[in-house]
């Protein structure tokens, strides 16, 4: 069988000839020389959001998009409805691997997270949105924990939502709004 491993070895070193080599991070993702990760899916920048994840640039074209619906819930909760285009929700079985318009999105309020969305709607608990105004924001990622991004910001929505003390019935009362940032590229106003 020496031969078998020789010829191996003889075909591994002509496609690193034929196609000269390739420089891997530490992540395994080819890299620029810029230094910047260069992916299947679109370009993995330096950039990271406030958790540390890096930014995975993908063009505008066919790029995905979230929209976010908040109002109350007659049971002091919120009810979260996110309007998605070019995107899938991934199962949790998923493998945590980019794939161009799948993954999760993740809801915060007021920039701390609370929940990761393998669906469109949600129940937040009126225990995260105490009395005040407060953003809630719905952020998509790609499977493998990069944020997906357009121009260098982030795909996302936010709904300010305001909470005043509850009513008579137990209820919350207070204003549910939808939410889309003006002029964030990725994401139409």
């Amino acid at each position: 069988m020496s031969w078998t491993r020789g010829l191996l070895a003889l075909l591994a070193v002509c496609a690193l000839v034929v196609t000269g080599s390739v420089s891997c991070g530490a992540d395994g993702a080819r890299k620029h020389e810029d230094g910047q990760s260069v992916s299947p899916v679109g370009k993995v920048l330096d950039d990271t959001d406030h958790e540390g994840r890096h930014y995975r640039e993908v063009d505008k074209d066919n790029a995905p998009d979230v929209g976010i619906v908040v109002q109350p819930d007659t049971d002091d909760s919120w009810s979260v409805r996110l309007t998605v285009e070019n995107f899938t929700f991934s199962p949790s079985t998923t493998r945590a691997k980019a794939v161009s318009g799948h993954g999760v999105a993740v809801l915060f309020v007021d920039d701390r997270p609370v929940a990761t969305l393998r669906a469109p709607s949600y129940r937040l608990a009126s225990a995260y949105v105490p009395q005040g105004t407060h953003k809630v924001t719905a952020r998509l990622y790609a499977d493998d924990g990069t944020v997906w991004a357009v121009d260098g910001a982030p795909v996302e929505s936010t709904a300010d939502v305001t909470a005043s003390e509850p009513g008579p019935t137990g209820g919350v009362v207070g204003a549910g709004l939808t939410g889309r940032p003006a002029g964030v590229p990725g994401v139409r106003a």
